[in-house]
């Protein structure tokens, strides 16, 4: 960016140029082609990000971009709701295209913006928003259920998170042997214990067990997801059991990405599932206290090719 540069002088430069030839019916397509790169090449000395961005909601335009008589820039969703009235000068906004910076944007190629994160794709312009969704270096959200934790960052950090923020207990090993206590147990309702971690094969994986109600009938649920890409999770396979007095339960499956929350898993109930009642019998039949002992292992699927 130009010394002294900022939003408000890329605004200018875009406002005032678009002034003095948008409705210069007189131009020839040559004519705004040469303006085009005539002001490609200023546009160089400021933040393309700033030109790009929409001063009302201040987040990235996509075409069709949308102006005012004075040239007041503005996205199609700040349009709408605009109610054809532009929020920066009020006048009439009417149905007016910002041409000039869509073949601007048109002609971009951009990094990604999680590039400091590790990815080095170079995408044009229309492309990087969908890109970005999808983007496998983008932030992982902790995934600590139970709370309303905003923190988010790639693997190592959310472990270090977890650890020192939430006191989570880390174990190392494919196998384990947890047991979840509770008394007064009737009184628990949507209840979710405290996640456990697991180092396994190298990656770390998540173990979840809470109660809550399927319908009518309260239960309890356990499931595995996996620190990582869901391309990656599937490499895995998992185990869960848990019983008692000759009787248990089983459950075998795929952990599930920490891309998906642990609200969307249990609700589509890809886990192992216990009724109450059923639990309570594991636990000694007295239904008062809960104290049931989950037994799981994970192991790497073997690659067929």
């Amino acid at each position: 960016m130009a010394p002294g540069g900022g939003v408000s002088s890329c605004k200018e430069l875009v406002e005032s140029w678009q002034k003095n030839s948008r409705f210069d019916t007189t131009k020839t397509h040559d004519e705004l082609e040469k303006s085009i790169t005539c002001i490609g090449e200023k546009f160089q000395k400021c933040s393309i990000h700033e030109l790009l961005e929409c001063p009302i909601c201040k987040r990235s335009m996509y075409p069709p971009f949308y102006q005012c008589p004075n040239g007041h820039t503005l996205c199609t969703n700040c349009k709408i709701e605009a109610q054809n009235c532009c929020p920066t000068c009020q006048v009439e906004l009417g149905n007016i295209r910002c041409l000039a910076l869509e073949k601007v944007a048109e002609s971009l190629e951009l990094p990604c913006r999680y590039q400091n994160l590790g990815c080095h794709k170079i995408l044009p312009y229309h492309r990087k928003l969908k890109h970005e969704r999808r983007c496998k270096f983008r932030p992982y959200h902790c995934p600590y259920a139970g709370s309303e934790c905003s923190i988010t960052g790639d693997i190592p950090t959310l472990m270090l998170h977890l650890k020192e923020d939430h006191k989570v207990d880390m174990h190392t090993g494919c196998t384990f042997n947890h047991r979840y206590v509770k008394s007064n147990a009737q009184q628990v309702d949507n209840a979710i214990w405290m996640l456990t971690v697991f180092d396994c094969f190298g990656r770390q994986f998540v173990l979840h067990f809470e109660a809550f109600s399927l319908g009518m009938t309260p239960v309890y649920i356990a499931f595995l997801r996996f620190m990582g890409e869901d391309n990656e999770a599937k490499m895995f396979n998992y185990s869960l059991e848990v019983g008692g007095f000759g009787r248990k339960l089983t459950w075998q499956g795929v952990p599930r990405s920490i891309r998906d929350s642990h609200r969307k898993i249990r609700d589509c109930q890809d886990g192992l599932i216990i009724p109450r009642t059923l639990a309570f019998f594991f636990s000694g039949g007295n239904g008062e206290e809960l104290t049931l002992k989950v037994i799981g292992r994970i192991w790497k699927e073997h690659s067929t090719s």
